[in-house]
């Protein structure tokens, strides 16, 4: 473009604006906080679930979720170009991407005990069969019906949290596969939950400024006008100590002062100690996770017993809800890659792959398949064969004939077998 175009065409945020429209515009409903943010309830905001929650809810929504297409073995083929998809990796709405929306929704499931995937936007009413998602919200559920639900979920227009019921055949409902250790009434959970309640009231009652002191007088303190002396002598002493730059007061000889405010000895810390061990136990997770300090066995038995159940929970409903049964007969499916060698180095994952593939355990393309790559268009990409060893005489006389970048045509067979191999 030229000079004259790009400053035709140019835009600018601070310039051009309309003059009665400097000042305040009224856009619609406003807030100073995210209205779509999940408000965490029963006092999970204020302890160490709120930081469990969190790490769980990253871990899951790191992990890739796609709408793909598989074949008859159920091996991952390539992602299919729909909405759907474009809601999982790239927008979900107008607030929150991809992983946002995933980890906005296990973070709410993590602490209702259920959330609900709500499609906001369809190409066709999602009541007369199969549609396509174009906008999703996460919701929770207010009121149970036989075939209805009535869930709460934030509305673009409104900017506000609204009522709405809806069948349960369009909407994905997902609790949580841990209920019974997190969200029961008397898991290990909610158990600590109410030990940290209590742990919290005492430290603030034991901050809260109060000297907490008994002051014996020389003299009973029965009769009326004892106890009006007694109480006169207190609001000095009260007086002294507020008054004073330094909280000092002076009392006579014959008074004896007694602190109590001395530490309660209770076993609440101790109690605090043993269900969150128990409660780690439970979920497979070790306090080296948290610290990023966790080996690669620690990391696996927390990915397997945490993360893992979530991921499926999530695609297995979203499967059953937003894809159709035709659909679902032609190979789609909602799935996610469990990256096993995500911790691994390049090294170490080079070396494990030639592993595998030279003792025919996997294939080429399943190998591919579980990092996530396509599968090659290549017979021999299927075979469990040690790559290492020069083919097959067989082989070697139909070999594979592909197409380089120049249009030269090419033999596809190992360039660094003996030229003797070759017919």
């Amino acid at each position: 473009m030229s000079f004259t175009d790009r400053l035709s065409h140019a835009w600018n945020a601070f310039l051009g604006r309309d003059p009665t429209h400097i000042g305040y515009q009224n856009y619609g409903p406003s807030s100073y906080v995210h209205p779509d943010r999940p408000i965490l309830t029963g006092g999970n905001d204020r302890s160490i679930v709120n930081s469990l929650y969190n790490k769980i809810a990253i871990d899951v929504a790191a992990r890739p979720i796609v709408h793909a297409k598989v074949d008859a073995n159920g091996r991952y083929i390539e992602e299919v170009d729909s909405s759907l998809n474009k809601c999982l990796k790239v927008s979900a709405n107008i607030d929150q991407t991809g992983r946002g929306f995933i980890q906005d929704a296990v973070l709410t499931m993590l602490d209702k005990g259920h959330v609900v995937l709500a499609p906001i936007e369809t190409d066709f009413d999602p009541k007369n069969g199969s549609f396509d998602i174009k906008d999703m919200r996460c919701g929770t559920v207010i009121e149970w019906f036989p075939e209805h639900v009535r869930i709460k979920v934030y509305n673009q227009k409104s900017g506000q949290k609204e009522e709405v019921t809806v069948p349960k055949s369009t909407v994905a409902i997902i609790e949580n596969p841990l209920y019974s250790i997190m969200n029961d009434r008397n898991s290990i959970l909610q158990r600590l939950i109410k030990k940290l309640n209590i742990l919290d009231a005492i430290d603030e009652q034991s901050g809260a400024g109060k000297l907490d002191i008994i002051i014996q007088l020389p003299y009973i303190v029965k009769s009326d006008s004892r106890k009006a002396q007694a109480e006169a002598r207190r609001k000095d002493i009260e007086k002294q100590l507020t008054g004073s730059k330094y909280g000092i007061a002076y009392t006579d000889g014959t008074e004896k002062i007694t602190q109590l405010n001395r530490p309660v000895e209770n076993n609440i810390m101790s109690q605090v100690e043993y269900l969150t061990s128990m409660l780690y136990s439970q979920l497979g997770i070790n306090s080296s996770v948290f610290d990023c300090s966790a080996t690669e066995q620690v990391m696996l038995n927390y990915i397997n017993g945490t993360v893992e159940p979530i991921l499926s929970a999530i695609t297995n409903e979203m499967t059953r809800k937003f894809i159709s049964q035709n659909a679902r007969t032609r190979g789609q499916t909602i799935m996610f890659f469990e990256e096993p060698f995500r911790l691994m180095t390049a090294t170490n994952l080079a070396n494990i792959a030639d592993t595998l593939t030279r003792n025919e355990i996997l294939s080429s393309n399943e190998l591919r398949s579980l990092l996530g790559f396509r599968p090659v268009n290549d017979p021999r990409a299927d075979e469990l064969r040690n790559k290492n060893l020069n083919a097959s005489d067989q082989q070697l006389e139909n070999p594979v004939m592909t197409t380089n970048d120049e249009g030269d045509t090419n033999n596809s067979e190992s360039l660094d077998q003996p030229l003797s191999n070759y017919k």
